[in-house]
């Protein structure tokens, strides 16, 4: 599936769960329901793709890059401050 919203790279907001209002790269797309997200307040995990809002902003990250390749591409995109913060989620 090439959605370009839900690209590699792409940062994403979480919406459900305990990380909920936190942010996420999208690391690999698994499948037509689930991506492969990891980021510096969320862990790696598989993810539906319902569960996760995408932002307008990229990273260049390599497929299947793992978590320490993830926080250098964040560093290097001067992401960190974003990454770090929390977003309040409206409960619908």
């Amino acid at each position: 599936m090439s959605n370009s919203a839900y690209d590699i790279g792409r940062i994403v907001v979480k919406t459900k769960g305990r990380e909920a209002g936190k942010y996420a790269v999208i690391v690999d797309v698994i499948d037509k329901n689930y991506l492969l997200i990891d980021g510096l307040k969320v862990r790696r995990r598989r993810v539906n793709y319902n569960h996760v809002e995408p932002t307008t902003e990229v990273i260049n990250l390599e497929k299947g890059a793992d978590h320490t390749a993830v926080e250098a591409a964040i560093k290097q995109a001067k992401k960190t401050k974003k990454m770090n913060e929390t977003i309040s989620i409206p409960i619908k």
